[in-house]
């Protein structure tokens, strides 16, 4: 048995443990030897500590945004009959044909200020000049939101469509309103659905890097932005790799917490 998983193991250790061991030497690495200098220049200088801050906030709205989207969406595919439900998820997973660089591009021309939306606004009264809706904050928010939504729609439906339908009607045969009976019955079965979705959203956005590198025009800098920046511009790769480290603690901090409230194999799809 172990000599059938050995090449298993190889990959693993070559592609994964080799390159974490070299981002952790790296990053415990300064000025000829063993220093933790890049990691109180993360806890102590400002520049981190806010870019840490947006990440998170920017993670935070996204994951709840998708969440508001996705939950009706989701819910809406489990009651379908099935070929229309499998219409819906086709729709949704439609856009992972098209790579990230490609929609955030075409985010970045709806939402500019001669771009459809801002055309629109104009030309329906509601607005007298363009809105800034890209190279900032917002325009990263929906960019992400669009890009990371079809990662909340299928756990939550993974979890709705195991949800036995008869739960419901014996809740409406007691007298249950439809309200009642989805927020005292449907909605407390389907948190572990909604704990996978905003876990697996929340940890894709911490890294995203492509989305608001563009959508942000520079001005909206996150954790992913920062590492890129910093072997770039200043060849600093013991910094980033310890910006990468913070990041991979916090996500796997993450993991675990959520892991303590459902199982792994919940939040990763496999149940």
């Amino acid at each position: 048995m172990l000599v059938l998983m050995l090449p298993a193991i190889l990959v693993v250790f070559t592609l994964l443990v080799v390159p974490m061991g070299w981002l952790f030497w790296q990053s415990l690495y300064a000025e000829g030897g063993f220093s933790l200098e890049h990691y109180r220049r993360i806890f102590s200088e400002g520049i981190y500590w806010n870019t840490f801050a947006l990440t998170f906030r920017i993670s935070f709205i996204v994951t709840l945004l998708a969440l508001l989207m996705g939950y009706p969406v989701a819910y809406a595919a489990s009651i379908l009959p099935q070929r229309w439900a499998m219409l819906v998820l086709a729709l949704v997973i439609l856009p992972f044909w098209t790579s990230v660089l490609v929609r955030a591009y075409a985010w970045l021309i709806l939402l500019q200020r001669s771009g459809v939306v801002n055309q629109t606004l104009m030309a329906s009264g509601i607005t007298d000049a363009p809105l800034p809706l890209v190279h900032n904050e917002l325009g990263t928010i929906i960019a992400t939101v669009h890009i990371l939504l079809p990662f909340m729609v299928l756990p939550l439906y993974a979890t709705m469509q195991k949800i036995p339908y008869d739960l419901m009607q014996a809740g409406a045969s007691l007298g249950g309103s439809p309200l009642h009976v989805f927020l005292r019955v449907f909605l407390p079965l389907s948190m572990s659905g909604v704990l996978a979705g905003m876990t697996l959203v929340f940890v894709l956005c911490l890294g995203f890097y492509i989305t608001p590198e563009l959508m942000g025009g520079g001005r909206t800098v996150m954790a992913s932005m920062l590492v890129s920046r910093n072997i770039q511009l200043y060849s600093d790769w013991g910094a980033a790799s310890a910006v990468s480290v913070v990041l991979l603690v916090c996500v796997l901090a993450i993991f675990y917490v959520v892991g303590r409230l459902i199982s792994l194999e919940k939040i990763l799809g496999a149940k």
